[in-house]
């Protein structure tokens, strides 16, 4: 059980508070396409700011590679903030991060300002959590708080290499609820507890399936790794999705799960295609009896049918990967399916990030969720049972 000291813990009235936020939003000509991200960090700036801390808020944007690229600057994003928060959060361009704009900025704040520093990515050393950016970034501040739950699973300077010059480390609330959810469904859930496997590839998700072998009622899987699985069991699958390298091992989890008394489910059926696009022609065949020259793109309607009553009884359900390639409408049936079914019941519904909670979104089900991650590889990681750097550094309560 994670027990890490939040916001709530500590007074930062007076205090220059450095916030480590996850601002990596897609831009299109400088404009934010979508602002999620910062919506989500709104209740721990608000927070610190009703309180009279002196607000200091960074983050990573793109992948600048250690130099100062101007089309992944942060500016856009101080801008947007100010109108979300009706404040100005005034913008420190420096393309050191640290550097003089951002000394001057910080030296001028009264309570409840807010400054935002430019991409942490523009430092090289960022990514290699170097001792020295770590010691400017500390620089800055009197406490440090984590709310990116998207970088947890990386040891940065912004993240993890901060606290190392700081007393005072603590999570925010996007962060708790992160711990909260991931961690305590996976530690501690509610019975009968499911995990809904998808995506495109095992090899990903090795460490996930057998730790969740350990913990789960029934673990049903679909998507791109169902194939495999049909393979390995004898079926055939076409032009299919495969990894060979992994059959062996799709057998030995199917051993563990009936060992374990795990319902492990794998689709019935397939929506088969000849070819790669929304359009292809589409054939309805059982599971492991795809033709040689068609591909399984979806799973079909008996599985979704089975898929959906699988979960009718669960109290927690945790959702990983889409069940096919739901970018094309046409093949976006099984996903919809299962998200339709967890809108549906009555129980805790944990959507860990990625293409799961794009899917979810897109297609309206999010407020129908219990949680929807904002961490794709670092809900994974949570999943596989890991240790995150950027959550292990934050004060114990």
């Amino acid at each position: 059980m994670l027990n890490k000291k939040s916001v709530d813990d500590i007074n930062v009235k007076g205090k220059r508070v450095l916030v480590r936020c996850d601002f990596n939003v897609p831009l299109q000509d400088g404009k934010i396409t979508d602002e999620n991200r910062l919506v989500a960090a709104l209740p721990t700036i608000k927070k610190l700011i009703a309180d009279g801390g002196k607000v200091i808020l960074c983050s990573h944007l793109g992948k600048p590679k250690g130099e100062p690229k101007p089309e992944l600057s942060l500016a856009p994003v101080a801008a947007r903030l100010s109108e979300l928060l009706g404040q100005e959060v005034k913008f420190a361009a420096d393309a050191e991060v640290v550097g003089a704009n951002a000394k001057a900025a910080v030296e001028a704040m009264a309570e409840g300002d807010v400054v935002l520093l430019e991409n942490t990515r523009y430092r090289k050393e960022e990514t290699k959590n170097g001792e020295e950016f770590s010691k400017d970034l500390a620089s800055l501040c009197d406490v440090f708080v984590n709310d990116a739950f998207g970088t947890a699973h990386r040891a940065h300077c912004s993240n993890v290499g901060v606290t190392q010059y700081v007393d005072t480390a603590v999570v925010g609330y996007l962060m708790q609820k992160e711990i909260d959810f991931l961690g305590n469904a996976v530690n501690n859930p509610a019975r009968p507890f499911i995990a809904i496997l998808g995506g495109s590839k095992v090899s990903s998700k090795i460490s996930v399936i057998n730790n969740l072998l350990d913990k789960v009622d029934t673990l049903i899987i679909g998507g791109g790794m169902a194939y495999t699985f049909m393979k390995a069991q004898g079926g055939t699958i076409g032009t299919s999705l495969v990894e060979d390298d992994y059959l062996d091992y799709a057998n030995e989890m199917i051993a563990k799960a009936k060992d374990k008394g795990v319902n492990l489910l794998i689709p019935v059926d397939t929506v088969t295609a000849k070819e790669f696009n929304n359009d292809a022609e589409q054939t309805i065949v059982k599971a492991g009896c795809i033709a040689d020259d068609a591909m399984g793109l979806d799973i079909g309607p008996n599985t979704r049918e089975l898929f959906a009553d699988a979960v009718k009884s669960a109290k927690t359900v945790v959702w990983n990967g889409p069940m096919g390639v739901f970018e094309m409408p046409n093949f976006a049936h099984g996903t919809i399916a299962v998200a339709k079914a967890l809108a549906e019941i009555d129980a805790t519904t944990i959507i860990g990030g990625g293409d799961s909670a794009a899917a979810v979104n897109n297609l309206g089900f999010g407020d129908k969720m219990t949680h929807i991650s904002t961490g794709g590889g670092a809900s994974l990681e949570f999943l596989e049972g890991k240790e995150l750097p950027g959550v292990a550094a934050a004060n114990d309560r």
